[in-house]
């Protein structure tokens, strides 16, 4: 069997994610660099210079005496956890070739559920966020999916209840439409052309040629200036071995069994973290040593996000 070489590319080890970033003085330092690269800035006043307050880890201005942390307006303010803790989950969360839940976090961290969970739903907000630009290009082929499933009795097919829609994007090498180089995932409340013209000019850049099945909200990618094919699909089994359609739904595939493998399931409030995490991830995998840096700079550069917003609404 012949060696992918994304799949067996050297990454960052654990042993050398140790060395890196296993003491707190080495985190403080690698986010006092991502959060001030051309030195320290206070937050009220400007100026720069600093002193350091140990007992406190707060960074005191020279000027106004203002008072700041390295983690004040990044997605971990107002966390009590130390900065270790923190880039641990970081690393779980970016290295696996499948998520983790937040029980195993919560094993693996020594933290109680509540805070593995918070702590998880945070990250996946930074990855969220560094996703929320991604634009496709060349050819892309769609298709509509959903988390979830009928119950023992109930409707089948579209619009079964607790089934939660979400369209699948993947971006194909132009000579060889098996080769998959980017994807967009994206929650949507319905399948309708509004829903999709609204997606589409926001995810697919002008030129872009578009395979789809017949579904006729997908005509609505016309209004990103993209180009249409529709293809006439069969039905179950048959439709899923279509040449025209052998990557997005490789890509449904792998995402519906790592959310299965790991969540077992998921509301439709928090679909959209699950999938961006993802999105993250797949889009990430041609460079994997430089995937957590990515990771640890979408979340110093995401802003505060409180627990009640987490409870509230869906995050992207």
């Amino acid at each position: 069997m012949a060696i992918n070489r994304i799949q067996f590319q050297k990454g960052l080890s654990f042993r050398d994610f140790q060395a890196r970033y296993g003491t707190e003085v080495q985190c403080r330092d690698a986010m006092v660099k991502a959060k001030w690269p051309h030195g320290f800035q206070c937050p009220k006043c400007g100026s720069g210079g600093a002193y350091f307050l140990v007992p406190r880890q707060l960074f005191q201005c020279k000027a106004c005496h203002h008072q700041t942390s390295v983690t004040v307006g990044t997605v971990m303010e107002s966390s009590h956890l130390p900065l270790r803790t923190w880039f641990e989950a970081m690393y779980r969360l970016s290295h696996g070739k499948h998520s983790i839940s937040a029980l195993e976090l919560k094993r693996y961290l020594g933290v109680r559920y509540p805070t593995a969970y918070y702590l998880k739903q945070k990250i996946l907000c930074a990855m969220s966020a560094a996703e929320s630009s991604r634009k496709l290009k060349d050819r892309v082929e769609i298709d509509d999916a959903y988390a979830g499933g009928a119950t023992h009795g109930g409707k089948r097919g579209r619009g079964a209840p607790g089934k939660q829609p979400f369209l699948v994007a993947v971006q194909t090498a132009m000579e060889n439409h098996r080769q998959v180089i980017y994807t967009v995932l994206k929650a949507v409340t319905d399948f309708k052309i509004e829903t999709i013209e609204a997606w589409a000019k926001k995810a697919l850049d002008p030129g872009t040629h578009v395979v789809s099945d017949g579904l006729h909200c997908f005509r609505g990618v016309a209004a990103s200036g993209a180009s249409h094919e529709p293809i006439k699909s069969e039905g179950g089994w048959k439709g899923s071995k279509m040449e025209a359609f052998q990557a997005v739904n490789t890509v449904i595939s792998n995402l519906k069994g790592n959310i299965l493998g790991v969540c077992r399931w998921c509301s439709a409030r928090h679909l959209p973290r699950y999938l961006a995490e993802h999105q993250f991830r797949f889009n990430r995998r041609f460079n994997l040593q430089a995937i957590f840096p990515a990771l640890f700079a979408a979340v110093t550069n995401t802003p505060p996000h409180p627990v009640r917003l987490l409870v509230s609404e869906a995050c992207g």
